[in-house]
């Protein structure tokens, strides 16, 4: 039997773009029993198709810059505070990450992000990002990208001269439970950080890390953060728990329950792109393409930072079949 809560306020939703879910009835839907999850993604997918471009976006990222971090984000493999086993390395030279961008658009990347360990990059290292940048520009068509630390305003605006467009600054989880995964910066300097960025005229991209052990009314506070912050992109991602960090014993999500939490965001922030990225594989395991109807309308490709991702060809293929079928459905 259909959900009628699930429904009306999707009737709501659609009928007026104006309209904002209160926190009351996102608790609700965070609430919704196991039997009313398929209702729940199927409307989660009228609101995208309703708001959103039909093509789906795929974004790729290089690690240019690896481990020493001083951060102590609980999940982190790159954090100096833990012990784990990756590659460690200072920021890669332009011509290195220049090449990367024109193999990942060769493969069908749409967006390309350049992303770094570390709190911050330094005056030098910002300008060779922005002359990649630059270059990534003049021989591609991709969305050019940044996920590099705290930035100063300056900083914000050499990298939207240099032809990027947007700047990803994850808050992780909800400021109420910051201070359990991280204790080495504040939730506003990183909100501090978005809003440099935006000032200078690039696109904020800010999302989570699911399943770090946070509450259903803590997704709900971060979702409405997000939202309150205007971000045009909001990435999710899964814990994959990394021996030698803090969290490498926290038990996955339920393939469910983060369909469940996709789809939660979507109702809330129903006019802004939603990329599904690091731990999907863990996560979802079979239920990967399930992502687009429950709201996600992006998908990141290839190798994460750390950890690497599934076959990007058959992601391609996930795509393009979730594509032809929602065409015939129309």
């Amino acid at each position: 039997m259909f959900n009628k809560t699930v429904f009306s306020i999707t009737d709501k939703i659609l009928d007026d773009k104006a309209y904002s879910v209160s926190e009351q009835e996102a608790l609700l839907l965070a609430d919704l029993a196991e039997e009313d999850i398929i209702d729940f993604l199927a409307c989660a997918n009228r609101i995208t198709s309703a708001f959103l471009p039909k093509k789906i976006f795929t974004c790729t990222i290089i690690n240019a810059k690896s481990g020493h971090c001083s951060q102590d984000c609980a999940f982190c493999a790159q954090s100096a505070h833990h012990e784990t086993d990756i590659k460690t390395y200072p920021l890669l030279g332009k011509t290195e990450m220049v090449k990367n961008a024109l193999e990942m658009e060769k493969t069908g990347a749409t967006n390309f992000s350049m992303v770094t360990s570390g709190e911050r990059l330094t005056d030098a290292e910002i300008e060779t990002i922005c002359s990649a940048t630059t270059e990534i520009k003049t021989k591609t068509g991709l969305t050019v990208c940044g996920s590099l630390g705290m930035l100063t305003n300056r900083q914000a605006q050499a990298l939207k001269q240099s032809g990027m467009t947007n700047y990803h600054h994850n808050l992780e989880t909800a400021e109420s439970f910051f201070d359990r995964i991280c204790t080495t910066h504040t939730y506003a300097e990183d909100i501090e950080t978005l809003k440099a960025a935006t000032s200078s005229g690039l696109l904020a991209c800010s999302g989570c890390i699911l399943g770090l052990g946070e509450s259903w009314a803590q997704r709900v506070e971060l979702a409405f953060t997000l939202k309150e912050l205007k971000v045009k992109r909001i990435p999710i991602n899964f814990l994959n728990p990394i021996p030698g960090t803090r969290l490498e014993h926290q038990p996955p999500l339920a393939p469910m329950d983060a369909l469940k939490s996709i789809a939660l965001i979507r109702f809330i922030n129903p006019q802004t792109d939603i990329t599904i990225c690091g731990g999907r594989e863990h996560t979802l395991k079979d239920y990967q393409s399930w992502i687009f109807m429950a709201g996600a309308n992006g998908v990141m490709i290839g190798n994460y930072l750390t950890t690497r991702g599934r076959d990007m060809q058959m992601d391609l293929e996930m795509i393009d079949t979730w594509q032809r079928l929602r065409d015939q459905i129309r």
